[in-house]
């Protein structure tokens, strides 16, 4: 095998043997392309593509990794626990042996930091660090605009953006998870790193492609909660790397983070709430009896939902599943209990988060609190924030809208009344009043659970 070079095109590495396609096939994730009478492999096997070819004593010419070197410096001061998490991803680099040290760097994998750690510290360092054209995605608009503001700062140099009304490429770029969707195969050589903030959202069916489509052989992903309940942190790691380095909330909590205590307080449904409850809650579970199926795992819900587009029966029960959660999760009771914990509080700075944008507007309406929902203008919303930043407001409230990609303004009591089902919204919601506090306080998260229901049950399989 002679005169090989490699070439980034359309999302895929090209691979050209002086035209003969045959010699290069058994290369990793390499086929022959009748369209194009090329030889071809996913652009995120480049790496092993180079690794294979020196492996094999292969003179080859690479045209894919060929990233101009960026001189980059950070007057971060890492915290110990930061430089440890750093280390342990730079830890997984396999330069050297027979790929030599001047093959591109090519550390991967993910690190678990709890919300209000310094993720986005950390993924700057490693940028400094590596020196190369980056590319880093996150979730939200409200992320992709910190991200830039922080790296603009942090370098004086410009940075690109995709997504929020921008398509603008730089050595540094941002792009939103549906911007970099639609561009990979574009720009996916220009990048040798690649971050993933809330890398979480990579295990989405759409978004795995963007890590399939970049040749960038380094790789971080960033989040506070890597395992998802449908398995698909698995896809995560194969994609972007094993988790490497986890840190929890209570080895932070006092220290880099402040105390917290927990309450979890359990209401009762009302003898009508109840009888709505039992009655759908019944229809579902009769199906799984009757189906054999048992929800064991987000895998077997996942099952359920396909079934539901051809089985009537199906669908019947995951709508009374719905309607049975709404009422756990809306009681009157959690609304009683939480005009208490608002008299409680009301010197504190307070976050009320709920799972429906009506019970968002049913309490803002109650308790004269302002609203975040899905429907809150960004302008609104940034306004609302910079209030409660400022103190005009002490409290508000939230659907789901506040749980990750938003800087949130520091508060000291969060009150979850519904939707904590999931051991990362419970994560983000307490990672949202555990900044460290000017007194030394302690935070404080409420969560009320409606008792002898599912919710009840969630909540003592996570205590």
């Amino acid at each position: 095998m002679s005169g090989v070079t490699l070439t980034f095109e359309d999302g895929t590495i090209r691979v050209d043997s002086d035209g003969v396609p045959d010699p290069v096939t058994d290369l990793p994730g390499v086929e022959f392309d009748a369209r194009t009478k090329t030889a071809r492999a996913p652009a995120i096997r480049y790496r092993e593509l180079c690794r294979a070819l020196a492996e094999r004593g292969v003179d080859y010419s690479d045209d894919v990794g060929d990233w101009a070197t960026l001189t980059l410096t950070s007057a971060y001061e890492l915290r110990e626990y930061q430089r440890t998490a750093l280390d342990a991803w730079f830890d997984t680099d396999d330069r050297g042996g027979t790929t030599g040290d001047d093959s591109p760097a090519a550390p991967r994998g993910v690190l678990e930091l709890p919300t209000g750690s310094g993720k986005t510290v950390i993924g700057i360092a490693a940028v400094a660090a590596l020196g190369l054209p980056t590319l880093v995605v996150v979730p939200t608009i409200d992320l992709l605009e910190q991200w830039r503001r922080e790296l603009e700062t942090e370098f004086d140099v410009p940075v690109g953006q995709f997504g929020g009304g921008e398509q603008r490429r730089e050595a540094i770029t941002v792009s939103t998870y549906d911007s970099a969707y639609l561009k990979a195969d574009d720009v996916g050589g220009e990048f040798g790193f690649v971050v993933f903030d809330e890398v979480h959202h990579l295990g989405g069916e759409g978004y795995r492609d963007i890590a399939r489509l970049l040749a960038a052989p380094a790789r971080l992903g960033l989040t506070a909660t890597f395992e998802r309940p449908d398995g698909a942190h698995e896809v995560v790691a194969d994609l972007v790397g094993p988790l490497v380095h986890s840190v929890t909330v209570d080895e932070l909590a006092g220290d880099h983070l402040a105390a917290y205590d927990i309450k979890r307080i359990e209401v009762s449904l009302t003898p009508a709430e109840r009888e709505e409850y039992e009655r759908h809650q019944s229809v579902f579970t009769d199906y799984l009896a009757a189906s054999n199926i048992e929800m064991r795992s987000g895998s077997d819900y996942q099952e359920l939902v396909k079934r539901s587009g051809t089985d009537p029966r199906a669908r019947e029960a995951l709508l009374a599943k719905q309607r049975a959660r709404d009422v756990m999760l809306n009681a009157d009771r959690k609304v009683e209990e939480l005009a208490a914990i608002l008299d409680r509080h009301r010197d504190d700075r307070l976050i009320v988060f709920t799972a429906h944008t009506d019970m968002v507007y049913r309490l803002s309406e109650r308790f004269l609190l302002p609203a975040i929902t899905h429907e809150t203008a960004a302008s609104e919303r940034r306004e609302i924030l910079e209030r409660f930043r400022r103190g005009d407001y002490s409290r508000v409230v939230t659907a789901n809208v506040l749980d990750e990609g938003v800087d949130v303004p520091d508060a000291n009591v969060a009150v979850v009344l519904a939707g904590s089902g999931s051991e990362r919204e419970f994560t983000q919601r307490l990672g949202r009043v555990l900044r460290p506090k000017a007194d030394g306080g302690r935070a404080l998260l409420y969560e009320l659970v409606s008792e002898e229901t599912a919710e009840e049950r969630v909540a003592q399989r996570r205590r």
